[in-house]
């Protein structure tokens, strides 16, 4: 009897159910679906980035890579040394000084080259200003201001309507130019862009005054 029961306590009784095997089971399968949770996870967060980077190299493609062309105007001009208007004997001789504009909306300087704005009566021109290279800054407006004389002397004795317009007391004028240059984005990109200048403007003769600039 004592031999039996020492057989017995050397080799246990293996247990009757399969609770410590359902168990090990379980538990890798719970560390099977939350490493998949994990994965999931992780390529949710990859997604969102991805779909984050694009939107912003659209919307930075869109906007600051994106060149726009500037714009070159007459902004306004005074009248100052010389102002002799002769509606009688129509002729006019007059010194100007007019401040033009270079209005660049780019994420980028704008570097033009010198270039002359050219002022008609009439299709004719009756003056001309020289403007110096420069550049725009981004975002802003260059302004400056150039001395010119405007003179009827290419004008014909045909040309009545020049009479008609000194003794109505407006003088009308046309401004056009053309401005070539370059904006430079992010110091490497350099894009080639000119504007065309094409202005109407009237001298008011009683006030020495220019009014009703509008450019194209």
């Amino acid at each position: 009897m004592a031999e039996k029961e020492q057989t017995q306590q050397a080799y246990p009784l293996a247990p009757t159910n399969g609770y410590a095997r359902s168990d090990a089971e379980a538990a890798t399968a719970d560390s099977d679906e939350l490493r998949r949770q994990k994965r999931k996870k992780l390529l949710v967060y990859i997604a969102a980035f991805v779909v984050f980077q694009t939107a912003i190299i659209v919307l930075f493609s869109l906007t600051v890579m994106k060149v726009k062309t500037p714009k070159f105007r007459v902004r306004s001009a005074s009248f100052t040394t010389t102002f002799d208007v002769q509606p009688t004997d129509p002729s006019f001789a007059l010194n100007m000084n007019a401040q033009f504009g270079v209005k660049n909306t780019n994420y980028g300087p704008y570097k033009y080259d010198n270039t002359t704005v050219y002022f008609y009566y009439n299709d004719i021109q009756v003056g001309s200003a020289a403007v110096p290279k420069s550049k725009a800054n981004f975002l802003s407006t260059k302004r400056f201001n150039v001395a010119m004389d405007l003179s009827s002397a290419n004008l014909t004795s045909v040309n009545t309507n020049l009479a008609s317009d000194l003794n109505s007391g407006v003088l009308p004028l046309t401004s056009k130019s053309r401005l070539s240059g370059k904006v430079e984005l992010m110091l490497i990109f350099k894009k080639k862009k000119s504007v065309d200048m094409s202005c109407t403007m009237d001298v008011r003769i009683a006030t020495r005054e220019l009014e009703n600039v509008k450019c194209k």
